[in-house]
């Protein structure tokens, strides 16, 4: 089917007037003269076979029919004028949107989008965080980057790394600790997975580890280990994900007892087809992690 010829400058000439309501300041803006702008509002107007603007003595007054029409083109132009922002040394720059569990894009992500945007300078990448719960389809995600065991409803999971737990505190909590049993003794700070603290205790060897039903219950590894760094107990969670505040000194890590609940993935939805970008990352992250 071919579609009808668009009157591109009539839209604009129109578009302009509707925003100032004024014939003259849109001509000023369009670097056209007054009776150009006239002309061509009277041919879209021709053309839809309606009236858009009232002509007042001093100005004018949009119609229904106008105000119909304006937030659709103000929608396209702005949609064109970011088509057109993204052309830049002959690329077109596209845009990337990646979810991320807090604690992997602030503890190994963020220190190495560096890299990713000086070998991929014409990707724009989008980052949001969130607690490991994502609506990819609503957020309109290309990636989620996200903490489990790889089952998700139509969902494509690659695997990038395990993340093992570790009772980690601040020094002065630390120096109190010489066995794991020593813990029994400590505010357990602990995430929204119940089985992690029984799990950990099992393999320190330490035997009937508590029923954790009391304290605060955390549902990010960030909180969490902001909790930590400010006295309020030990935390259970990935070292790795901490190495800046653990080389500063400013969490140990007491005891060498791991306990593994997952591991990070890269998803997307099955129905959503890899557009170059998306392979671009997925390229690049698989490299950095292996």
């Amino acid at each position: 089917m071919v579609r009808p010829y668009l009157p591109l400058n009539a839209l604009r000439a129109f578009e302009a007037s509707a925003r100032h309501l004024s014939f003259t300041r849109a001509a000023i803006e369009l670097c056209v003269t007054q009776a150009a702008v006239s002309h061509q509002v009277k041919v879209l107007e021709g053309r839809l076979n309606v009236t858009l603007f009232k002509r007042l003595p001093r100005g004018l007054m949009i119609t229904a029919e106008g105000e119909a029409l304006l937030p659709v083109l103000r929608e396209s132009f702005d949609r064109i004028a970011d088509m057109m922002d993204r052309f830049e040394g002959g690329h077109v720059r596209e845009v990337l949107m990646i979810g991320a569990v807090g604690t992997f894009a602030v503890g190994w992500l963020l220190p190495r989008l560096a890299e990713f945007r000086e070998k991929y300078p014409f990707i724009d990448l989008r980052l949001s965080t969130n607690n490991n719960r994502v609506d990819m389809a609503a957020e309109g995600l290309d990636y989620a980057i996200r903490f489990g065991n790889g089952a998700w409803h139509s969902i494509e999971a690659v695997p990038l790394f395990e993340a093992p737990l570790s009772a980690l505190c601040i020094p002065e909590i630390a120096e109190r600790l010489r066995d794991p049993a020593d813990l029994l003794k400590q505010t357990l700070l602990r995430s929204y997975r119940a089985g992690e603290w029984p799990s950990w205790f099992a393999a320190a060897g330490v035997d009937s580890p508590p029923l954790l039903s009391k304290g605060i219950v955390f549902d990010s590894s960030l909180a969490m280990m902001e909790a930590a760094l400010q006295g309020a107990g030990v935390a259970l969670a990935p070292p790795m994900m901490f190495s800046r505040q653990i080389t500063k000194g400013e969490i140990e890590k007491p005891f060498d007892v791991y306990t593994s609940a997952g591991s990070y993935w890269l998803t997307r939805l099955k129905s959503r087809s890899p557009t170059a970008a998306m392979t671009a990352f997925q390229n690049w992250i698989l490299s950095a992690v292996a």
